[in-house]
């Protein structure tokens, strides 16, 4: 049986602060995150794994990249695009007419 959410253990919620954003990436820098429902707990931060794996995946790892698209990322995300706009067209022709059952 899986422990009760954030609410019911009394949890953090709301805005992170710089404060548990440098004890999240210290932690994991050290250790890892082999388990994020036990990583809190481990970290010292009264927070539910699931906000420590979000917090961790989209704002604090080191290897995100921020700012705009250069030019070549740009022209490849435009091309991609249009392949999959293509397909998706003709992917739609060949089933017009027809249900399709689930």
């Amino acid at each position: 049986m899986r422990a009760p959410c954030c609410e019911k253990m009394g949890l953090k919620k709301g805005p992170w602060t710089a404060e548990e954003d440098h004890i999240l990436a210290s932690f994991i820098q050290r250790n890892g995150h082999g388990n994020w429902r036990a990583l809190p707990k481990q970290a010292g931060l009264l927070r539910c794994g699931k906000s420590c794996r979000l917090r961790w995946t989209n704002y604090l790892r080191p290897d995100i990249k921020r700012g705009n698209f250069c030019k070549e990322e740009e022209e490849t995300i435009i091309k991609l695009h249009q392949i999959l706009e293509i397909d998706g067209l003709l992917l739609l022709e060949s089933y017009q007419g027809e249900r399709i059952m689930r």
